[in-house]
């Protein structure tokens, strides 16, 4: 039982690592590609029309959405959330008999 525990936390911990992985791959891809469309759009018309923004806006509000899956940002439904819930639903289920 402890043996299986603790691979438990090990697959969990696996787990979360390729998620920051993932994550900062994902951040370091956006402040490349956005610099590079900033030079480009700098390069072709100045700043008299900074489109490269609307680049840099719409992979940012994904990256946020990113951030906040693997950080567990959100105070609602999180991984804590969904843990208390599991356990709140079986000692539910002990309580009348069902899990016999």
């Amino acid at each position: 039982m402890k043996n299986e525990n603790k691979e438990h936390k090990y697959l969990r911990a696996k787990e979360r690592v390729e998620k920051l992985r993932k994550f900062y791959g994902n951040l370091t891809s956006y402040v490349l590609v956005i610099s590079l469309l900033g030079f480009i759009n700098y390069w072709t018309n100045g700043w008299s029309y900074m489109w490269f923004l609307w680049a840099a806006f719409g992979w940012g509000i994904g990256l946020a959405f990113h951030a906040v899956a693997v950080f567990n940002l959100n105070p609602f439904f999180g991984r804590d959330w969904e843990e208390r819930k599991i356990k709140e639903f079986m000692k539910e289920e002990e309580e009348l008999g069902r899990w016999e």
